[in-house]
């Protein structure tokens, strides 16, 4: 391993690089403890005694290889400023939260600002959000925004709301501080302006550093544009930038635009969509469900109709690019149903199925939606993990939803039990780059009839994710696909048996994106 690591990822890509004495995870060959890597690909697999000859090779010491995770939803500034800077996370009350901010804020300037996100109220004893005059003082009197862990929803401070008078305009104001919906979209791009976009690379470097870490090959990156931060843009192209960079994971960028497919390819972009939303969130009371909520009289939020579903899939296909959208209740999901089956005359199942569009979480589905999910051949990027945070029969969708409808939420096992194909994520920073994580939650779903077995729960988090970005060349340890793997410090020569909590979480030793050294643990 040292010679690897003295010879560092250039070398990697021009010359071919025999893996040997560990134990490969390969569908071509069951006894392989041996893999040829030649720039981005793996061009041999099998026993020791019979590996041809390389340019170099490395001792695996009887190490498991795996091929490595993909995380299919992220927001890269987030998770880097989860691991660098403000987070507010596994906090017990709102106190602590404003303890926490407190803290923190003695380290900003005075002219500077205070912008963090994490704090869940679902656990509290008392789950009323901290005031933001109370907000505001923590942080010094300085502007503030806390956004909650989900995204959809925060606390803006007085003098973030006086000195910006045309949020009171947007849907979601409230003068007490909590906005939701564009309001709350709008407070935290306001204050994001202030921070640099080479401020803003430094952070996501930290957020895909960590990912490398954790066996994670490339993650796919949800842009949410802002008309009021005018860099954002210049952030994707950034973080797109970063992917390519020799020494990190790759990035596969959605710009969340409505019908801006042609914006989205300049800007380098995979596809449109992402978390372009149809909904908002559970925990905001915005996902937009068909029946009311347990806990308050509304439907939540619909941001988007099937006509403009059907919109952006035909600017997508004009373009060349897969759609995707971030739809969580039943309500979203059906939009964008219905928009699939608005443009289905025009373009043909054929071209809808061959594109790769995605629904972001599809959390909340009945099976006459998974059955349209089937036809039209859409592929779920879901968060197994908001199960193991929320779920179950008293969690926090019990809590909004019912304990029938809680249980029923993100149903895995139906989902692939009939061909709707899988990708896994976490959407960190809600919820943590933890791809081990994921697989556990998958295998111990909170209702057991939706639990995924052990494998398909590993497929989804490493090839399913290459899949949903059309890459079916990626995602196992066989001969002519990309060189994406991960060495474990298992000797087991199998996946361990996260299905019994005592099983610790492997931890990864190296992990190679692309045919290039992207982490080796000194």
């Amino acid at each position: 391993m040292s010679l690897l690591q003295k010879t560092g990822p250039a070398t990697l890509r021009a010359e071919k690089v025999l893996w040997r004495g560990g134990r490969v995870l390969s569908p071509t060959s069951p006894a392989a403890t041996a893999l040829v890597a030649e720039g981005d690909r793996i061009v041999w697999v099998g026993p020791d005694d019979e590996a041809p000859a390389a340019d170099r090779t490395v001792d695996l010491g009887g190490a498991l290889v795996t091929p490595a995770f993909v995380d299919s939803h992220v927001h890269l500034l987030g998770a880097g400023a989860s691991l660098i800077g403000l987070h507010l996370a596994d906090l017990p009350s709102a106190a602590a939260v404003l303890e926490r901010v407190d803290s923190f804020a003695a380290s900003v300037p005075a002219d500077g600002i205070v912008l963090a996100g994490g704090w869940d109220e679902t656990a509290w004893a008392d789950p009323t959000p901290p005031a933001a005059e109370e907000v505001e003082r923590a942080a010094g009197g300085r502007l503030v925004y806390l956004s909650r862990t989900c995204g959809h929803t925060g606390v803006a401070g007085p003098r973030l709301l006086a000195e910006h008078p045309e949020l009171a305009a947007l849907d979601g104001f409230d003068a007490s501080g909590v906005l939701t919906r564009a309001a709350h979209r709008a407070a935290r791009a306001l204050l994001q302006t202030a921070v640099p976009v080479a401020q803003r690379l430094i952070t996501a470097r930290a957020a895909l550093t960590h990912a490398a870490s954790l066996g994670i090959a490339a993650v796919a990156e949800m842009a949410i544009p802002n008309a009021a931060d005018p860099l954002t843009e210049a952030e994707f192209q950034g973080l797109i930038a970063l992917g390519a960079e020799p020494d990190l994971p790759a990035v596969h960028g959605w710009w969340g635009e409505l019908a801006a497919a042609e914006k989205a390819r300049d800007l380098g972009a995979h596809g449109c969509g992402g978390d372009l939303s149809a909904d908002g969130s559970l925990g905001a009371r915005t996902a937009f469900v068909r029946e009311p909520y347990r806990d308050a009289d509304t439907l939540g939020a619909q941001y988007l109709t099937a006509d403009d579903v059907a919109a952006h899939l035909l600017d997508c296909h004009r373009i060349g690019l897969p759609a995707a959208f971030h739809a969580i209740g039943d309500g979203a999901v059906q939009s964008v149903l219905d928009g699939l089956d608005l443009v289905e005359p025009a373009l043909g199942i054929d071209a809808i199925r061959h594109a790769r569009h995605r629904i972001e979480h599809a959390e909340l589905l009945d099976s006459a939606l998974i059955a349209r999910m089937v036809h039209h051949g859409v592929h779920a990027s879901v968060q197994p993990a908001f199960d193991a945070a929320w779920g179950g029969a008293d969690g926090m969708y019990a809590a909004r939803l019912g304990r029938e409808r809680a249980l029923a939420a993100n149903p895995l096992s139906k989902l692939a039990g009939v061909g709707v194909p899988l990708a896994f994520g976490s959407d960190a920073p809600v919820t943590a780059l933890d791809p081990w994580g994921g697989v556990r939650a998958a295998l111990l779903h909170r209702n057991p009839v939706s639990r995924l077995p052990a494998a398909a729960a590993f497929s989804a988090a490493t090839r399913g994710g290459w899949r949903a970005l059309g890459r079916d060349d990626a995602g196992a340890l066989a001969p002519s696909q990309r060189a994406n793997f991960t060495v474990w410090d298992l000797t087991t020569g199998a996946l361990p048996d996260l299905s019994d909590p005592r099983t610790p979480d492997p931890k990864c030793s190296m992990t190679v994106a692309g045919g290039r050294l992207v982490y080796s643990r000194a």
